[in-house]
Formats: C-alpha cells, structure tokens, sequence
C-alpha cells in the first residue's frame, strides 16, 4: 500500500494520460498498491464536466486494458476517486483556482505529472511554487524529452531545481520500466556463467535497434523539432547503452546504480569532424509500402514541413574508451517506416579461438524488449546425421510462458508505482540527461557544419543504405 496522495496529471486529456497512465493507475488500484486516500485529478484546457471525463476515461481504459482485466466493480471503485479540473497550465492565475480547489495538504503528499508539452515544464512548476502547492513532500515527473540540447536540458533543471529538491524529481523513461530492461541486470549481475564474457575481451560487438513501422502519426509539429536523434537516441538508446555496459553497482539501490550509468555516458568517446560522417547515418522515409499498404512521404506527413530535413532515422557507432569495453563497438539504430517493429539488443560474441569444425558460428545473445519479450542465447550444435555439421541451436527464455499464471505489467504501471514509493532507480539524475546531450550535442552540430542531409529510405525497408555500409566494412551486418 502506498501513501496517501494527489495525483495531478497535467495534459489529462491527451494521449498519454488516457491511453498509458490511467489504464497503469487502474491497475494499480485493482492489485491494491493504491493506497485508500489517493485521488487522481486530470487538468486540462477543455471545459468538460467531471462526469465526461470519467466517460472519457472509462471509453479509453476499455480499449487499452484486456477483457479479462477490466472489472466492471472495479472501475466504479476507481472511477469515484477521478477527477477533472479545467486550467490552462500557462496561465499563473488558474493556479490560483487550483489551490482552492485543493486546499491544505493535511498529510497528503502531492505528486504533479506533467504528460505535456515539454516548454510548459518550467512555467507549470514556477506556478506550482507561486500557489504555495509545493512543499518538501511534493514530487514532480517529467516526460522525455528534457530539452533539445545541453544548453536547454540544463536551463530546464536549474529551472525545475529551483523549486523542487533533486530527490522530489522524476524524470521517466518508460523503456526502463519494461520487465526485459530491468531483466537485464539480473541477466548480468545474478548469473556468474555470464559476468566472466561480458567484456571485450569474449564480445565482437553490440547492437542496440528500436525500430518502428509507424510513421510521426499525430505528433508531426513535435516531431519536426526534435527527430530521431532528439526523440529516441538521446534518452531510449543510450538508456538501454547504459544498463548493458555499466559497472556492478556497490548495491542496488538508486544513486550507487545511477552513479554506474553517469560513469559509462561520459567514457563514451565523443564523436567529432569528420567522424561524424564517418560513424553516423541520418535517413528519412519516403513513399513505400508497409503491410501491403501505401504511406506518404513523411514530408506529407500532418503538421511535417515540405521541405523538413528532419532525420527520421539515425544509425551510429559508438566506443566506450573504459577497461571493460576498450575496442568494442555498439552499434545504435533507431527509426520509422521500417520494415518491422522491434526493439532488441544483440551481443556478439567472438569465435572461438580455434575453429575445428567447418561452418562454425559465434555465439550470440539476443534480448527482444518488443513486440515480445524474450531472452535467447545462440550456441553450436551437432546437426543429426553423419558427419560434424554445425547448427545453431536457441536456449530460450520466453517470458511471457515462463510466467504464464502473471500478469505482466505495463511499464507505466511500475514506474508509477515507483514514483507513489519514492523510489527514483529507474529515473534519470539530472547529471545523467546532461552528460547525454553532452555526448548528443557535437553529432547534431556536425550534421549541419557538414550539411549531412538524411539519406532517403523507402517506408518498409531497413533504412537506407549507408547504415548497412556502418557494419559491413568490418564485416559485420544488423540483427534482422
């Protein structure tokens, strides 16, 4: 059971409130983690009555939630502690209501989610403060992105700084609340067959792909802004960089397991001059077919300017000049309209040092975050019959079978339950979003001193070209 709190969803109306956080909390509330004093009030511009919204909530938590979870008694249970609050977040004024309406805490913690826009972060908390709503209980969760460069990242924290203590700031990723993410510590740090392998001297290389078959859907004003780079490399793949290749925390618990993932983004090698055409691929999709089906150009895509140079894709290779990954590449690739949805990190094992048999291959350890969630490791095998012919044989941890009587959580709904018992493990330290867009930085600004334009890539292939040639001049080649 958790603490008594408020939970205020600021952009309550918007997709991610209605489809991701209110399906989590309902969840939560079915498995009692909540405890019997929270309330869930959703603010946002629309003047709707409070028992719209509650329909409005109820229409979206029936199609986001499986059949057999959704219990009509329940939600009844839970849709009595929902509530609405129209208020434009940038007005000052309507904080003022807000405080009204809430009244004293009396020993409730209040816990401010912002699902909006990022440039209403800092006015959204400056107000809180000015309406005296925020107290040394308050949290505060921020959604990705956390600026568009180190410059605005670090504004965006002193801002937020100002007003909440580090300790009361939560800043999500929700990659890091996948049960396979987290899996990946106990994959390393509980089993001693793998620790003595997991370093440069037995891996050939990493690759790391979140790839999706959608387009910019209804996010193309964003996403003209930010791109691939901004959107998904910066925050997702060099999360899933930092748990692969991070060092043992001393325990684990949250500062010793973020202090490891700090170290590991500032020992990435910058990647400079000419390096940056030489070890990134920047791509946008173009007319193609995806599922037997014709999509545009994304520069027709809705709010897409016609002539945007925006990256809809971005492959890169990175070096972490440590000890343990010295000489190893990790190969990092993210795009849209490809030719299938996946999010999987592939470790590559070198060959043996003496090949006896003919046809034999490496080693491979592949982890599918999506669309499921699984663990495989490749090894050589006899194939039956006469004669040493080779195979490669998959030992596969299957998840979802392995698991089969449990349910398996959103990551929204961990996360959230994270932030109600203050645990900020799975969170980054406002020194961890620096240090990334301190690596993100040199790439984006070498793109334009060179007039590095994407690469044109067909919806439903793999991207273009060049971000086979990144592997295939070391002889090497992507994962599927």
């Amino acid at each position: 059971m958790t603490i008594p709190c408020d939970i205020l969803v600021f952009g309550g109306t918007g997709d991610l409130a209605l489809h991701k956080l209110l399906p989590a909390l309902y969840h939560l509330y079915r498995e009692d983690r909540l405890h019997n004093a929270v309330r869930i009030i959703s603010l946002a511009r629309r003047p709707l009555p409070r028992n719209d919204y509650v329909k409005l909530a109820e229409r979206h938590c029936r199609a986001q939630i499986a059949r057999q979870d959704f219990d009509e008694e329940v939600w009844q249970r839970f849709s009595a502690r929902l509530d609405y609050f129209p208020m434009d977040a940038s007005q000052s004024g309507d904080f003022g209501r807000l405080a009204r309406y809430l009244g004293e805490p009396g020993g409730l913690t209040r816990i401010y989610y912002l699902a909006t826009a990022p440039t209403l972060f800092v006015p959204i908390a400056n107000h809180l403060r000015i309406a005296g709503l925020v107290d040394s209980e308050a949290r505060i969760v921020l959604e990705k992105p956390i600026g568009h460069s180190l410059e605005s990242a670090t504004a965006i924290n002193e801002a937020i700084g100002a007003v909440f203590d580090e300790p009361q700031v939560f800043r999500i990723d929700h990659y890091l609340g996948k049960e396979t993410v987290q899996n990946l510590m106990a994959l390393r740090f509980a089993n001693a067959l793998l620790e003595p392998v997991w370093r440069n001297s037995q891996v050939d290389h990493v690759q790391i792909s979140v790839c999706e078959t959608l387009g910019v859907e209804n996010r193309g004003g964003y996403y003209d802004r930010a791109g691939a780079t901004r959107d998904m490399l910066q925050n997702h793949l060099l999360q899933l960089l930092c748990l692969v290749a991070m060092e043992p925390p001393a325990q684990f618990e949250a500062e010793a397991v973020r202090d490891e993932k700090v170290k590991i983004l500032r020992a990435l090698k910058p990647i400079t001059g000419q390096d940056v055409q030489d070890k990134t691929v920047r791509g946008q999709y173009h007319a193609g077919k995806i599922g037997g089906q014709e999509v545009p150009a994304y520069y027709f895509e809705k709010d897409v300017d016609n002539d945007s140079d925006t990256e809809t894709f971005v492959a890169v290779q990175a070096h972490i000049d440590n000890w343990r990954w010295a000489g190893v590449p990790f190969y990092l690739r993210t795009g849209k309209r490809m030719a299938r949805r996946t999010s999987q990190i592939v470790i590559q094992f070198r060959p043996v040092p003496h090949e006896l048999f003919n046809g034999g291959q490496v080693n491979q350890l592949l982890i599918q975050l999506q669309p499921d969630e699984h663990i495989s490791l490749r090894m050589m095998t006899k194939s039956p019959g006469k004669g040493m012919r080779l195979a490669p044989v998959e030992l596969d941890l299957n998840l979802a079978q392995a698991f089969a009587q449990t349910r398996r959580w959103e990551a929204y709904e961990r996360l959230l339950l994270d932030v109600l018992e203050g645990d900020s493990t799975l969170f980054m330290r406002r020194d961890e979003v620096e240090a990334a867009w301190a690596w993100i930085d040199p790439i984006v600004q070498g793109w334009e001193e060179h007039f590095q334009a994407p690469r044109p890539y067909p919806a439903g292939s793999n991207g273009p070209e060049q971000a086979n040639s990144l592997l295939a001049h070391q002889g090497r080649k992507w994962h599927g």
